[in-house]
């Protein structure tokens, strides 16, 4: 019988970071997608989301992951889906996991969230809630989102409001269209007493299909970065924008790429993935169900001991601005087709933008989609767009989804005599 090798132990007087890089017994933050299922079709979707995976973990299943969170002493979960209000038993779990001490954050866009519901959520301890809102006005929120969802999130709000929910956040995911909604963001925040979260746009799930033309420009980067640190005290970003640090400071915040050491993320079916946004199968570390436990899955895989390996700076190591940004993120290099030693692809000193004109690049193939096959009356208005640039251009690539090859793809059109 062979035992597990040990955890690489820190140095003496080791920086916080440091001890965060080699992997910590339990993570600091834990993404669980409890479904795929969600009633929105969002274009830029990480998880590809829009139907349910009928292999999903069972009710009982979940609760004994909760369980083993307890023991893991992992004070908190941040649940997402697809839109995890959808699954019947979502309720019960979150009184579930309050009930066994483990804290819940749970990300929505509001479909679900009545006064009634939002009066029982005033009411819980170890709570949050985040509504999911990419646009100040509903005009660039529902570009991305779809029609409707702007009003839904801001009824959220209004309802976790009047009942008296304190500090619920705003989450908002970058782009080029909203950057300059800013200050108008924060507004919104502020008229229902909530904090705002910033989240970097990834090139990943439906979101490689309009990377292209969602990802902010070269001067929005640095319109963000010195937003952020006019208001960083008051606006959180979970890390998200480490890459801006070479810009010459760094934000608030650990600044590291956390996957596989503090973060990671567990997907309806009991996958466990080193990062969030990287649900691809070489990010696939075990599965809860098959692999003796979450425990085992995020102390002993191959894969985050190799993660919690001391790592190399690559391309990166010799400029001067990397230990402030560490190379940038592994999901959007990964997904950009860009080796994961080397510059992110919005690196703010343009060394991306070589890295990304390389004719050896390759884009990865996705491993999963959970997209819709045909499109509802909630889909976005980007979904219309057609095809990302670089599948009309590269022979034989297959589309990520349905709807970037048609936005019609898998769609019946009515009997002309019903």
């Amino acid at each position: 019988m062979t035992t597990a090798p040990e955890r690489p132990q820190p140095p003496a007087r080791a920086s916080l970071v440091q001890q965060f890089e080699l992997g910590l017994d339990a993570p600091i933050c834990l993404t669980w997608e409890l479904t795929y299922a969600c009633n929105l079709e969002c274009a830029h979707c990480l998880s590809s989301s829009g139907r349910r995976d009928p292999r999903e973990l069972t009710t009982a299943q979940c609760e004994a992951v909760i369980d083993e969170l307890r023991r893991m002493q992992v004070f908190y979960v941040n649940i997402g889906g697809g839109e995890p209000t959808i699954r019947p038993d979502f309720w019960h779990l979150l009184e579930y996991a309050v009930d066994h001490q483990v804290g819940v954050k749970f990300s929505t866009n509001g479909v679900r969230l009545t006064p009634e519901r939002a009066r029982f959520l005033a009411g819980t301890d170890y709570v949050d809630v985040q509504i999911s809102l990419d646009g100040a006005t509903a005009e660039v929120n529902d570009y991305v989102r779809g029609p409707g969802s702007y009003d839904t999130a801001l009824t959220a709000l209004r309802n976790l409001a009047d009942a008296g929910f304190r500090d619920a956040k705003i989450s908002v995911v970058c782009t080029r269209q909203n950057i300059g909604q800013l200050d108008e963001f924060k507004a919104v925040a502020d008229r229902f007493g909530a904090t705002l979260r910033l989240t970097r746009l990834r090139p990943s799930g439906r979101g490689a299909d309009v990377w292209d033309e969602l990802h902010p420009r070269p001067e929005q980067q640095r319109e963000l970065y010195d937003w952020l640190m006019a208001h960083g005290e008051d606006v959180l970003t979970g890390d998200s924008f480490f890459h801006l640090a070479a810009f010459g400071q760094s934000l608030p915040g650990l600044n590291l790429c956390g996957a596989g050491r503090v973060v990671c993320l567990i997907d309806p079916v009991g996958d466990v993935y080193a990062c969030p946004f990287a649900i691809h199968e070489q990010f696939l570390a075990g599965n809860v169900l098959h692999d003796g436990g979450f425990q085992r899955v995020w102390q002993t895989s191959a894969l985050f001991r190799e993660l919690r390996s001391p790592q190399t700076g690559g391309a990166c190591a010799s400029c001067r601005f990397y230990d402030g940004c560490r190379g940038g993120c592994m999901a959007a290099k990964f997904f950009t087709g860009l080796p994961l030693d080397g510059p992110d692809p919005e690196c703010v000193q343009g060394y991306g933008e070589s890295a990304l004109a390389d004719p050896a690049r390759t884009v990865p193939a996705p491993s999963q989609d959970h997209s819709r096959a045909a499109p509802t009356r909630n889909q976005p208005v980007m979904l219309t767009l057609g095809p990302r640039p670089d599948a009309l251009t590269l022979p034989g690539t297959p589309p990520v989804s349905a709807c970037a090859q048609s936005p019609l793809a898998g769609f019946a059109p009515a009997d002309p005599g019903h």
